[in-house]
Order: C-alpha cells, then structure tokens, then sequence
C-alpha cells in the first residue's frame, strides 16, 4: 500500500509539473509566485534585412520581441571590416541601433558581431551568440576561420586582443594597412572571424594602443605568421549533450553543420624589447645612494660631473644586469650629510628618429630624509641606549659605557640545509672594501672531528655586492663556514662580527631523480625547467642527446615547460616584428610530474604531440574562461513546486 501511494505521488507531481510547465506563459517578474521570464529575446525584424545585398545606409536597426540591454558594447561588438572611427552602438528599448560612422566600402561583406552581449532587460536572460550581416555588393561572404591567440612565453590565453587577416601578403602590410577582416579573442583566447571571402590569407593579432589596426607601437603585443591559408568548409557533424538538468544527462545527439576551416589557427603572441633609452627618474631614497633608472640598458653607465662637490672618486657604480637601473654609492660621509647635490649628468637616449644620442642634464639630488632629521633620528638612539645602561647600572647588572659600534651584517644563503649542488651566496647591504680570504674557513665534520675542506669563493659576476662559495659538498654530512672577526669591511668601514654558520647536507634518499627524454621537434638547443604550481622556476636543465637530467629534486609536485635557446643564452628571448624573428618557441608538458623521495621519475614527453592552445595545465592556467552565460530555467523548479502544492490540496496526501 505504502509503494503504491509513493508511486502515485511521483506520477501526480511529474504529471502536474509536466502540464503546468507546457500550460504556462512566460511573464516578467514573479510577483504572484507564477511563471519566470526565462525565454531570451529573439529578433523579430532588423532594417536592412539580416544577409541583405545592396545595402547603402549606415545605420543598422535591429527589432526584438521584448525589451533588451546591450553589455559592453565596446569590448564585446566586433564591426568587421574595422572601423576606424569607432561606430555607436546603443539598445533602445525593444531595438539595438549600430551607426557606422566610417564610409561603407564598396562589394563589401560587414558583419557586426555582438557575441553574447545582448539580454533581455528585466530577467537578463541571454540571447546567445549572435551576428548580423550584410553586403554593400550582390553576394555575401559566408567563410569562417578560427583559432587561439597565446602568450608566447607562458602559453597563457590572451583575452580581448584583435586578430585580423590580410589578402596583402608582403611583410610590411602589418605595418602600413588596416586588418581587412577582424575578431577579440574570447577568455579561452579563442577568435572566429566572420564574413570571409574565397583567397589566400595570413593572420595576425594585435593588441591595439591606439586603434590604428596596424603595428605602430613597440609596446603593442603582437602575433604573426608566414603561413598562408584558404578558407574552406564542409559537412560535418558533433555530438550535443542534452542535459536532464545540471548533473544528469538526457541524452547525446549528433548534429549536422558546417565545419568551416581552418579552425586551430595559433598566433604566439610577444611584446618587443622596448629598446627606446630615456632616463625615467633619479632616486636618493638612502642618503648614501643615488639610483638612476632608465626604460633600457647601455653599455656605459652615466658620466657624473660634481657642481658644488668633487665627484672624482666620490662613486662606486653598481649597475643591473640589464645596466637599466644603475646605483652609485657615495664613498665620503661629507657628500653623505650633504642634502643637496648638484651635478651634471651625461648618459645617453634615444632621439625621435630611434637613434642614440648623448645628452647631459643637471639635477639637483636630494635624500629622502635630511641630515638634520637623520641627526636628530640618531640622538634618539643615542638617548636610549644611554637610559638603558644608566637603568642596568642602578640595578647592579652589567652595563656598557661606551656604545657599541655598528656591525656589518652580511646574508648567507641557504642556511641549514644543503643538497650536494647547492651553491652558497655571501651578500653585503653595501660594497665592501676589503676581504681578508684567509680569514674563510670550511670545516667538514668525519667521525666527530672537523677537519678542513676545500672551496671556491669569488665574486658574483652580476652583483658587486655578492660573493658565492662552492665546495664538493658530501650527502650526510655536516660542514661549518666560519668567518674570523673584521675579515670583511665595507666602504663606510663597518666590519663584520665572527660568523659561524653551520650546514649540512642532505641525504640523497631525500631526494627525487627526473629524466625527461625528448622528442618531436629536431632543435638540440633545448632548455628544460621545472616548476611550481604559480611556475617559479625551481630548476632547469639543458637537454644532452634529447635527454634533460634532473637530480636531487625535492619531493614535490611539478610542472614542465620548455624552450628552444636559439642564442644559447640560457633564456627565453622574445621577438622582433622588424627582424622577423618570432619568440624562443615554448612547450608545456600537459600534467603535473610527482617526484617522491627515493624515486627515479622518468617522463617521456613529445613536444608537438599536442597542439599549443591545449598543452597547458589548467590547473596553473591563470586565464580562466569566463563563466558561460545560462538560461537559469527557474520555472522547472517553480513547476514542480506548484504541481507539489496542487496535488497536496486535490488529494489531501502530504508530500
């Protein structure tokens, strides 16, 4: 008895839902707790007509059944071909108006393409994709090609950039002449490009500072290729899920269409070394520093001429690795205290015509604090320190009468542990003037006793402040780095304190060994590096032979990506548009590598296996796809609820 009334309440509800779903007519709101508005607008009439010839005026009307909104008309309506004054695009109640305000070419297929910017007012339901399209000749180009737009150094999808095709196949078109046909890419960096007429084409992309639709700027990212297509389509079909509702499927359909090609068109995107060399600003922010900082390196740094201070031998020069940004250490205490200094400074930049140039400007230098205020900083330390003794002294501890002189400290990295390979740095917060070599010590520790070992210790060769020590460091073993007192000196004549560092090194049962052998792409100048799920850079090796070796790799969970070092300069180097030259080309290994201790982790991985929009994880992808517009189908929900309450108040039975 009990199943047969379970029975009969599931057969009256899905009855009752059933007709009340078909029964109801879709009304805006629900202020009566009936039907939602969940149908999206639909075009009833459009002025010209949709794929209409002939087409002379340049304002476009399209009608819709209900009132719509139009989101962001400007970032997400493509008028193709580009407009280079930019058309008004604007809903009007039950209307969407597009002006075009450039002149309308001639035998010219326009499609305006509004995505899935368009919903109805009240409920924001979403039409979907949707384009409209006409000719200002006698036949309408219905060819499509598609494909993805990628950062050339992470593979990252690009969103929002343009892509256009040329007919013009000659190398300087990109810079002279307007894409003839464009798209956005979407959040996946996914193009499709409408209204393509029969020919030869190359793409291109292009991230427009000042919507020209050609390559003008050296900090436009850019995308391009040599290789030529032409558009084809043909029958085909896909299989549609229909879904029962957000977890079950209904049923899997296959669906005719037309499967226009190409479809996997992939534009490695870069941006240009910016090459332009002009100063950006000077900085004092220590008293005894003054940094210059520049958009691009050079070979030579400033030249400094003194006007109300001897600059011969005032500076030591520390400049970056690139020579950028260029720092100069005051060597005197006198300049130091000196708040304002005056100087001439020669260096050089780049002129309007993109060539060097020597130019001198005279600056006034001042620090961040005065000298007053750094004095008067000071004596309150001073102060302090004193009320301390005095404080000690009453109450009979030991106290000092003199203070004590500040010491140089300097940065030992790593500290504590080591693998067999690590390389140890010694870093100063400023330059030194001395260091005593003798006065450097390793000891290894064998049976209990320490004994001396045998190092290399120099200077870093892109930090003059940086040393680094290396030694034939033992797995299982304790060593000790040991400094003598004022060994070390800076230019201010600050000396270090003894230094005892103790270290040791890692059993290699701690760690992970991973081979990756190599294939698909016949380059040897192949650079591996593993990385971290926010891909910092953990290790790299050259691939020897199609193989990369990874040894003593921490147990953790990796990634991998790849590079061809066409110069051989141990790093990724972008492109050049005017030197045809493309970026250092870049793979993605398609999962996560978990090395554990004690394993000897082996990844066999062909590099064009894949194709280049589909070979980085998503789970270190940081362009995620925007979230797809869905009808919401609250009226599946309201049915059931007032078939639940019909059927309660027609049987009495309490569901």
């Amino acid at each position: 008895m009990n199943n047969d009334i379970i029975g009969m309440k599931k057969l009256l509800i899905f009855l009752f839902s059933f007709a009340l779903l078909l029964a109801g007519c879709a009304r805006m709101g629900n202020p009566d707790g009936g039907w939602y508005d969940d149908t999206p607008p639909y075009v009833v009439d459009s002025s010209p007509k949709d794929m209409a010839v002939g087409v002379k005026p340049k304002r476009i009307s399209i009608y819709f059944n209900e009132f719509v909104k139009l989101e962001d008309a400007q970032n997400k309506v493509i008028v193709s071909p580009p407009q280079l004054e930019m058309p008004e695009i604007k809903a009007s109640g039950k209307r969407v108006i597009v002006d075009l305000k450039d002149s309308l070419k001639e035998n010219t297929t326009y499609s305006i393409d509004f995505g899935d910017a368009i919903s109805d007012f009240t409920e924001g339901n979403p039409m979907g994709n949707y384009a409209f399209t006409f000719s200002t000749g006698q036949v309408i180009d219905t060819l499509q090609v598609s494909g993805y737009v990628l950062n050339a150094e992470n593979l990252e999808p690009i969103k929002g950039i343009q892509v256009g095709l040329y007919d013009d196949l000659s190398d300087t078109v990109f810079l002279k002449k307007p894409m003839i046909r464009i798209s956005r890419t979407d959040s996946r960096g996914h193009f499709v490009i409408k209204g393509v007429a029969p020919g030869t084409y190359r793409c291109y992309a292009l991230q427009d500072a000042d919507n020209n639709y050609v390559y003008n700027q050296k900090s436009e990212m850019i995308g391009f290729s040599h290789n030529t297509f032409e558009p084809s389509w043909k029958p085909d079909t896909r299989q549609d899920t229909i879904w029962r509702d957000s977890l079950h499927i209904d049923n899997i359909v296959r669906v005719p269409y037309t499967h226009f090609l190409p479809d996997d068109i992939t534009l490695l995107a870069f941006t240009a070394i910016q090459n332009n060399r002009y100063l950006l600003k000077t900085e004092r922010a220590e008293p005894h520093k003054i940094g210059f900082f520049f958009t691009y390196g050079d070979s030579l740094p400033p030249t400094i001429h003194g006007l109300n201070f001897d600059s011969d031998s005032a500076f030591i020069v520390e400049p970056s690795h690139h020579n950028d940004t260029v720092y100069y250490w005051l060597r005197d205490t006198t300049l130091i205290n000196q708040d304002t200094l005056r100087m001439e400074v020669q260096y050089m930049m780049t002129d309007t015509t993109e060539l060097l140039i020597s130019k001198t400007d005279t600056l006034e230098i001042l620090p961040k604090e005065s000298y007053a205020k750094r004095l008067k900083a000071r004596q309150k330390e001073v102060e302090k320190w004193e009320k301390e003794q005095e404080k000690k002294k009453k109450h009979g501890e030991a106290y000092d009468s003199i203070m004590p002189r500040e010491m140089l400290r300097l940065k030992i990295e790593p500290a504590g542990s080591l693998s067999p390979e690590s390389v140890v740095t010694i870093e100063s917060p400023t330059p030194l003037l001395r260091i005593d070599t003798t006065a450097i010590h390793l000891y290894t520790k064998v049976d209990s006793l320490w004994y001396d070992a045998d190092f290399v210790f120099k200077p870093s060769p892109d930090n003059i402040r940086r040393y680094t020590l290396t030694a034939d460091w033992k797995p299982e073993t304790e060593y000790s780095l040991e400094i003598d007192s004022a060994a070390i000196e800076d230019i201010y004549g600050l000396c270090i304190a003894p230094v005892k560092q103790g270290m040791k090194v890692k059993s290699e049962d701690e760690y992970s060994t991973l081979i990756v052998n190599l294939s698909g792409i016949q380059d040897t100048a192949i650079i591996v590096q593993l990385l971290t799920s926010s891909e910092s850079v953990v290790k790299q090796a050259k691939a020897v032979n199609g193989t990369a070796e990874f040894y003593y790799v921490t147990p953790n969970k990796y990634y991998m990506r790849a590079f061809v070092d066409s110069n051989g300069n141990g790093r990724w180097d972008t492109g050049d548009y005017y030197a045809d030259q493309q970026a250092e080309a870049v793979y993605y290994y398609h999962e996560e590598t978990e090395c554990k201790a004690k394993w000897d982790v082996t990844r066999n991985w062909n590099l064009t296996a894949r194709k280049r929009f589909d070979q980085k994880p998503s789970a270190i992808t940081k362009q995620k796809p925007d979230k797809e517009k869905k009808l919401k189908n609250r009226n599946i929900e309201r049915a059931k609820q007032l078939g639940k309450e019909y059927v309660q108040k027609k049987t009495g039975i309490r569901l």
